[in-house]
């Protein structure tokens, strides 16, 4: 079967090369445990892999026998341009990689829909174009979920999309849309998903929800990875466990593997270890 590499070599070895093809991921994390970084890893080492493909074989190696790399690339925010996220990118990412990625990266801006009916004033968000940012209409009378469904219906074929994420949704301004809204429009994307035969990535802060909301979206979509903090003694480790993954947690459970220990290096969201049960 297929997969899309999530652009973390040890990772996607580990499950046979990457995600199914239709799967919408929930990335959970605790504020900057990994989920961030895992997101912005993923979009650039797959753009990077059609836009530069030397670089993308330094700091990624050989793919799997089975790994598709997406046509294109797509990210999705409802509150920053491409130039901030790029900015933030910068933090996480060694600068070649991204001045080579961003190239085959489109970024998608909804903070006008996101935006217009709160108190927050039109110019600090209406002319925030840049080159690599495709903005749309910024004048169409849109809530932000029909914003959103637009971009996924044109874009989300066969391609990689992230989104960036349902945490700002909490705050919305917009009386169209609602938190009980968010799940569904998330089991609505994974419905689509399966014909569209892409990934979905979506990124939530899980300190900013309950765990009954956090459930809901657990459950609204293929699979559901879980960064947290760990501390032992003197340090604080970052670790990732896949809570739930149809077609991938069974190969991490013939691996009896736990969870991941990460780190951060100059190609981005890494694994450093893997522990087991005894």
């Amino acid at each position: 079967m297929d997969r899309i590499p999530f652009g973390i070599p040890r990772l996607d070895s580990t499950i046979g090369g990457g995600a199914p093809p239709g799967s919408v991921v929930l990335l959970s994390g605790e504020a900057g445990a990994g989920a961030s970084e895992f997101m912005y890893t993923a979009v650039l080492m797959n753009a990077l892999a059609r836009a530069d493909p030397e670089l993308f074989d330094l700091y990624y190696g050989d793919l799997g026998e089975n790994t598709v790399i997406p046509e294109e690339v797509h990210y999705v925010s409802f509150t920053d341009a491409g130039e901030q996220i790029r900015d933030e990118m910068s933090f996480t990412v060694d600068d070649e990689i991204i001045e080579s990625a961003v190239e085959n990266t489109t970024f998608h801006d909804l903070s006008p829909e996101y935006f217009r009916l709160s108190p927050v004033p039109k110019e600090w968000y209406s002319d925030r174009i840049d080159s690599i940012s495709d903005l749309g209409d910024t004048t169409a009378r849109r809530n932000v979920a029909e914003a959103l469904g637009d971009r996924l219906t044109e874009h989300a074929s066969g391609n990689l999309v992230a989104i960036d994420s349902v945490t700002d949704l909490l705050g919305i301004s917009d009386a169209e849309v609602s938190w009980n809204d968010v799940p569904v429009v998330l089991k609505g994307i994974g419905r689509a998903a399966s014909e569209w035969g892409g990934l979905v990535l979506v990124r939530i802060n899980r300190n900013a929800v309950d765990d009954t909301r956090h459930g809901q979206l657990v459950d609204s979509v293929d699979g559901t990875m879980v960064f947290n903090w760990e501390s032992g003694g003197s340090t604080r480790d970052r670790t990732l466990v896949v809570k739930q993954f149809d077609g991938v947690l069974s190969r991490i459970e013939a691996e009896d593997i736990v969870q991941f220990e990460t780190e951060i290096g100059d190609s981005g969201f890494d694994i450093s270890d893997v522990r087991k049960i005894r």
